[in-house]
């Protein structure tokens, strides 16, 4: 087993856990305690884990960051404006769209007006309520809604999704790491998403500079699930290699 790969088992572990110890995983990845202790060190460098005493706990204060829908629209809001100039040659007449509840995502949707026959499938009631006059077709998830994100999730939003096939996946997230791909901070939205990449043709992942080579709380996808990443600066080599190896078509 390859190191990245035994660290995402970790990450998993711990996510579930909340506390791993080096002996328990020593014995179920079969490597000595010296390089799990390697991995826990490197995890840690991530602020994805505190080291303790035989092992390592969650840091719940990483793993927690959730803001408010409110909160996020105030953070970087011109860069997401870049983001969603650059993303509006993405997007044709008459594409269906599923839209997750991101408000970089949202300032793309503020770019589509002028384009004709847009259908917004999308869990956010924020989006529905703004766009009520715009002139897309939108279709809303319904579900179990997350105040703080103004997010529609559970079982119902995600079989609502299920029902339909559409052209292009839009989402966002909260981190986006080199090990461990596009990351979210609470499962329940990151679940919805990987619905909507399942359930479209193609997948646009929009995100500031500020998200690259951070971890959040729980996985989505990996990178090669994603067809086209919408950024705002220009990544580093080592990024710019790591999209030209795993298929991904970078904009900035």
């Amino acid at each position: 087993m390859l190191g990245i790969e035994r660290r995402q088992l970790i990450m998993d572990k711990i996510q579930q856990e909340k506390k791993v110890y080096v002996s328990e995983l020593s014995q179920l990845f079969q490597v000595t305690e010296e390089t799990v202790r390697r991995d826990l060190e490197k995890l840690e460098g991530e602020n994805f884990l505190r080291r303790s005493y035989g092992g390592a706990v969650l840091n719940e204060q990483k793993a927690s960051e959730d803001l408010s829908f409110l909160k996020r629209s105030t953070i970087n809001s011109e860069d997401k404006e870049y983001i969603a100039r650059k993303a509006r040659e993405l997007i044709s007449d008459g594409d269906t769209i599923m839209v997750d509840s991101s408000t970089t995502c949202l300032a793309l949707l503020q770019q589509l007006k002028e384009h004709k026959n847009i259908t917004i499938i999308t869990n956010s009631i924020r989006l529905a309520y703004d766009f009520a006059a715009a002139p897309f077709r939108i279709i809303s998830t319904g579900g179990n809604l997350r105040p703080n994100s103004l997010a529609l999730t559970g079982a119902a939003t995600c079989n609502a999704l299920e029902r339909y096939c559409a052209d292009i996946a839009l989402i966002s997230c909260k981190g986006l790491h080199q090990q461990f791909g596009v990351m979210e901070s609470n499962e329940d939205e990151s679940v919805v998403k990987q619905v909507m990449l399942q359930q479209a043709k193609k997948s646009l992942l929009l995100l500031d500079h500020s998200k690259f080579d951070k971890t959040a709380f729980v996985k989505t996808c990996d990178l090669q699930d994603i067809d086209t990443l919408v950024t705002d600066q220009q990544p580093d080599a080592q990024w710019q290699k790591l999209l030209v190896q795993k298929l991904v078509t970078l904009i900035c």
